[in-house]
């Protein structure tokens, strides 16, 4: 999972490297297509990242202690508000051609566009994992002595967490 998560904070690395030299080259595009962008919406997508986050992190606490009750309840909460996610950048994407957030329009929203989507697809294999950690929390799979699975999810979404952390703050709050 390391390895994994290494590669992808390279990946985004490389990502925000072209960020800068685009915002640097075009700094009046980029303060101004960010005024575009639906900003509650990145608040409600960053809600969902964290707080689903949560969630993963209370099933790995019952897992340790033995508690399946717990963690299948936990781990189904996740679930649920990780999906939470497609839903939003789906309603995002609904919003953002009548706002005038169409890709290849100028640098910024070619930069957003291809940013974000690489963000959600890394999230949406996170989700097809917590699916399948979900399967095996109901199944018993995980206990004291076998966490790894859990642990995995619960560390791969939140690499995803920070990774959209700095999307949302070069993007939506443009800092």
């Amino acid at each position: 999972m390391w390895v994994g998560i290494t590669a992808e904070f390279f990946e985004f690395a490389v990502f925000f490297v072209v960020y800068f030299v685009a915002r640097w080259s075009y700094p009046d595009v980029f303060r101004a297509g960010a005024l575009k962008l639906w900003t509650l919406g990145g608040i409600v997508i960053t809600l969902v990242m964290l707080t689903s986050g949560y969630f993963l992190v209370r099933t790995v606490l019952a897992v340790r202690r033995d508690d399946q009750r717990a963690a299948r309840g936990w781990m189904t909460t996740a679930f649920v508000v990780a999906l939470g996610y497609p839903l939003m950048k789906y309603l995002e994407i609904q919003w953002n051609p009548a706002h005038g957030v169409v890709a290849g329009n100028n640098a910024f929203f070619t930069v957003y566009y291809y940013l974000t989507i690489n963000h959600f697809m890394h999230s949406a294999w996170g989700i097809l994992g917590m699916a399948w950690v979900l399967l095996r929390v109901w199944q018993g799979a995980y206990r004291p002595g076998n966490l790894k699975g859990v642990e995995s999810m619960a560390i791969y979404w939140h690499a995803t967490d920070i990774v959209w952390l700095m999307l949302f703050s070069l993007f939506y709050a443009f800092v």
